[in-house]
C-alpha cells in the first residue's frame, strides 16, 4: 500500500525537507586517531587511538575525576606525544549518566574542538558494550556515532 500526498506541494516539501537534513552519521574511514572520553560518573575512562595503537587510562576510585579531567587528558595526550590537529577526533559519551559528569566531559571536549579545530562525535553509553578498541570500532561500523551531539541524556 502506497500513501501519496493529495497535492504536489506536499510532495515537494517532503523532498526538500529530506534533502536539507544534516548528515549526523559518519563513516568509519573518517576516524583514525581519536580520544574517547567516557566520563558519566561511573567507571570513568579515557581511551586513545594513535598510529593504530590503543591506550586506556582508568581513573582511581578515590580520584575526583571531574575536577581533574582537563589535566588528566593533557597528561594522557602528552605521555603519548599526541598532536591535536584537523585529522584528530574526540568521541565523547553522551550518557545516560550523572548530570555534572556528562556536562563537564562535553564542555571539555567542546573546548578542545574550538581551540584545536578537531572533530567531535558522540555516542550513547548503552551502545558501547565494553570499553576496548574492538567494541569502539564496532560502534563506528554500526554507525552509532553522531556528529550532532549536544543532546546529552541524564539520569534523574
Amino acid at each position: 500500500m502506497e500513501i501519496r500526498p493529495k497535492s504536489s506541494k506536499l510532495l515537494l516539501a517532503a523532498i526538500t525537507f529530506e534533502k536539507s537534513l544534516p548528515k549526523a552519521i559518519i563513516k568509519v574511514k573518517m576516524i583514525n586517531n581519536f580520544l574517547i572520553i567516557s566520563c558519566i560518573g561511573k567507571d570513568d575512562k579515557l581511551g586513545l587511538r594513535i598510529n593504530k595503537e590503543f591506550f586506556i587510562y582508568k581513573y582511581k576510585k578515590k580520584e575526583n575525576n571531574r575536577e581533574l579531567l582537563v589535566s588528566n587528558i593533557n597528561n594522557f595526550l602528552n605521555s603519548h606525544k599526541v598532536i591535536l590537529d584537523e585529522k584528530f577526533s574526540i568521541i565523547v559519551n553522551q550518557g545516560p549518566g550523572s548530570f555534572s559528569a556528562t556536562r563537564i566531559s562535553l564542555a571539555v571536549a567542546k573546548g578542545l574542538v574550538i581551540s584545536k579545530k578537531i572533530r567531535l562525535y558522540g555516542y550513547k553509553d548503552e551502545d558501547l558494550l565494553e570499553f576496548n578498541l574492538k567494541n569502539i570500532e564496532i560502534l563506528m561500523k554500526n554507525k552509532l556515532i553522531e556528529k550532532k551531539l549536544i543532546k546529552p541524556i541524564y539520569l534523574s
